[in-house]
């Protein structure tokens, strides 16, 4: 049993929990969006002082990796990173798309297939298959969705669409197989047995050289009204 920081900032939702044996001792979470920047270091900061009052020892540093939202993706992991190097404690990383299937999965019945997706853009959608007992099915991918779209699975199986990306397929993703969960979104607060089962069987990354799991390389654009006119020639 360990004392554990979990950080989770993989989509618009920014929180921290801290937990000590499996139990939730601390949980701040915001969904606004756009403020994990700021949030993330009130958040620490706040547990820190928690953590020093009660004269607890934190053990473990736990980051949801990704994939998500790049920008966020970057704060939560270099805050993660900073506080397992700064004090002397293993990281540990947890896939995003495993911390929300864990969070629905008693959901599902036996033969059910859980499916979180994270809104990548457009129709598109990191989408990971997963039983109910949180085996891979299918691993993570970036996934154009349309009519056609999992008709493979979903003709064998009940299956569970969820996270900020299903409210988009919702429309295209018709088979009678198909249910759509709401309001499900990665926690740190769901991060906390899988972080105490990764502890446990020792699961940590080298804290130097971890980098999130982007699935995507991060493209950079130029809002239209911000392009400078080009000279013309004469």
């Amino acid at each position: 049993m360990a004392t554990i920081l979990s950080i989770e900032t993989a989509t618009t939702v920014c929180s921290c929990t801290l937990s000590r044996n499996g139990e939730r001792l601390l949980t701040r979470e915001d969904f606004r969006g756009q403020s994990h920047a700021t949030l993330l270091g009130l958040f620490v900061e706040e547990i820190m002082t928690y953590v020093r009052k009660e004269r607890l020892t934190l053990d473990a540093i736990a980051v949801s990796s990704g994939p998500g939202s790049y920008t966020g993706l970057r704060i939560g992991v270099s805050g993660a990173k900073g506080l397992s190097y700064g004090l002397g404690i293993p990281l540990i990383a947890l896939p995003t798309p495993l911390i929300m299937a864990s969070m629905v999965a008693a959901r599902a019945g036996e033969d059910d297939l859980l499916c979180p997706m994270i809104d990548a853009r457009r129709m598109e959608v990191y989408a990971t298959f997963f039983n109910r007992s949180l085996e891979t099915v299918r691993p993570t991918s970036a996934d154009i969705v349309d009519g056609e779209s999992y008709l493979n699975l979903l003709s064998q199986h009940k299956v569970y669409f969820f996270g900020n990306g299903a409210g988009k397929c919702r429309e295209v993703i018709t088979h009678p197989h198909a249910h759509f969960l709401e309001d499900v979104h990665p926690l740190a607060s769901g991060m906390v047995p899988l972080a105490e089962q990764a502890f446990a069987e020792k699961r940590f990354v080298d804290t130097a050289y971890f980098e999130p799991h982007y699935l995507k390389e991060f493209v950079a654009t130029v809002p239209k009204n911000k392009i400078m006119p080009q000279p013309k020639t004469i």
